[in-house]
C-alpha cells in the first residue's frame, strides 16, 4: 500500500464467470486490465481446475508475480460456485513449486454467502420441512460452503440475499492480522487525535468516513429475520428456481442452462416451436455448428425474450431479465439466456406456472 506496485509484473487471476468489478479493481490497484487473467470456466458455470492449473504454471515460468486469484460463490448469472477447496491446493502447491508467494484467495460471495445460513441444518430431521427434492441442493451447498475455511478473505452483500439495504456490505478476512496491512495510525491523520481503530473507518478503510445506515441495516436484519428466518428464505429460493428448471426442462424448445446449480437463480432459452434446444446446445458445446447457424439461435432467444416483455402483463407476470453471456462460453460462444430470480420471499407455484405460461405464448 505504502510502496504501490513500483514496476513489478502484478498479475491477477479470476473465473471467466467473474464479476465485471474485477476489471475496474485492476484498474484502480494499478495491475491494468492487460494484467488480470481470466480463467475458462465449465458447463456449471465453476472455474475449471485444470486451466487454473495451466495459468499459473504458464505465469509462474513468465516470471509474474501472482498477487491474488478471486474464486466466485455463486455467480451473478447462473450461481456458478468455485470448489475453493481445490483452488487453495492448487495455489499453494504451484507456488510452493515455484518458491513463490503464495497468492491472496478472495472469495467473491456477494450473491452466494447465505448459503452459509444451511450450513449447520439437520437434512435427517428436516426441521423447517423443506420439501425433498430441495434437500440434496441444501446438501450440495453445505459442501460447498466448507471451502470458505481456507480462503484468505471473503466479501458479501446484504442488498442481494442478504434482504438488507444496498449499502450493507462487508469485507472479511481469515487472519485479523492482515487487516493491520490497510491500517493507518494518527500520527498519519492527526486531526482524528480521538480515533479508535476499533471502529472509526479513518483508521482502516479506503473511506475517510462512511454513515452508519450499513450496519444497522445489517444488524436489523440478522435481529429480524433470525437463523431460521433466513433458512426458510434460502431454501425457498431453492425450492422455487428448482421447480422452475424442472418446468422449463420439460419443454423441448427450451434448455436450462444451469440445471444442478443450486441457488435462486434460473436461466434458460427459448427458441421457436420446433426446435430441439437441448440437440442445438449440445452441438454448439461440441462445436459442430456454423457460426451463422449460432448467431441465428442467439437472435432468436433474444427475440421471443423482448416479445415476452412488449406482450407481458405488469400486474400478473414475474419480471424476468436477459444476460448475453451466462458465463460458459465453450469454443468461445457466449451463450445468451433469460434469466429468473427468486428473491420475493412469496413467490409461489402460481407465479411459476404464469411464466411458463408466458413462455408457451411467445414461443
Amino acid at each position: 500500500m505504502r510502496r504501490g506496485v513500483g514496476g513489478e509484473p502484478l498479475v491477477g487471476i479470476v473465473s471467466q464467470a467473474g464479476h465485471y468489478s474485477n476489471a475496474t479493481l485492476a484498474g484502480w490497484l494499478g495491475i491494468g486490465l492487460d494484467n488480470l487473467h481470466a480463467v475458462e470456466t465449465d458447463a456449471s458455470m465453476a472455474m475449471r481446475l485444470d486451466r487454473l492449473e495451466e495459468k499459473l504454471e504458464s505465469l509462474y515460468r513468465e516470471g509474474k508475480k501472482i498477487a491474488f486469484v478471486i474464486a466466485t460463490f455463486g455467480t451473478t448469472d447462473a450461481f456458478g460456485i468455485d470448489d475453493i477447496a481445490a483452488i487453495r491446493e492448487i495455489i499453494d502447491r504451484k507456488s510452493a513449486e515455484h518458491n513463490a508467494i503464495c497468492p491472496h484467495l478472495h472469495v467473491d460471495a456477494a450473491v452466494g454467502w447465505v448459503g452459509c445460513f444451511l450450513t449447520e441444518y439437520d437434512t435427517k430431521t428436516n426441521p423447517l420441512e423443506i420439501d425433498a427434492p430441495t434437500l440434496p441442493l441444501v446438501e450440495r451447498t453445505q459442501a460447498a460452503t466448507v471451502g470458505f475455511r481456507v480462503a484468505d478473505s471473503v466479501t458479501i452483500d446484504f442488498h442481494k440475499m442478504g434482504w438488507g439495504h444496498y449499502p450493507s456490505s462487508a469485507f472479511i478476512v481469515n487472519r485479523r492480522e492482515d487487516l493491520n496491512l490497510l491500517s493507518r495510525s494518527v500520527d498519519d491523520a492527526p486531526y482524528f487525535a480521538e480515533a479508535d481503530i476499533r471502529h472509526d473507518p479513518a483508521l482502516f478503510t479506503l473511506e475517510c468516513s462512511r454513515p452508519g445506515i450499513g450496519p444497522y441495516s445489517v444488524m436489523a436484519s440478522l435481529n429480524g429475520i433470525g437463523l431460521s428466518g433466513y433458512r426458510m428464505l434460502v431454501a425457498n429460493a431453492m425450492e422455487r428456481a428448482r421447480q422452475l428448471k424442472e418446468k422449463i426442462e420439460q419443454l423441448e424448445y427450451c434448455k436450462v442452462l444451469n440445471f444442478e446449480n443450486p441457488g435462486p437463480s434460473v436461466c434458460w432459452w427459448v427458441l421457436p416451436r420446433g426446435r430441439d434446444a437441448k440437440a442445438i446446445y449440445d452441438r454448439i458445446v461440441a462445436g459442430d455448428l456454423p457460426e451463422e447457424e449460432i448467431k441465428q439461435y442467439q437472435g432468436e432467444i433474444r427475440r421471443l425474450f423482448i416479445k415476452r416483455e412488449t406482450s407481458m402483463n405488469p400486474a400478473r407476470d414475474a419480471r424476468l431479465s436477459f444476460t448475453m453471456n451466462v458465463g460458459f462460453s465453450p469454443g468461445g460462444v457466449a451463450l445468451p439466456a433469460w434469466k429468473a430470480v427468486f428473491f420475493h420471499p412469496q413467490s409461489d407455484e402460481e407465479v411459476i406456472d404464469r411464466i411458463m405460461e408466458s413462455i408457451e405464448d411467445v414461443a
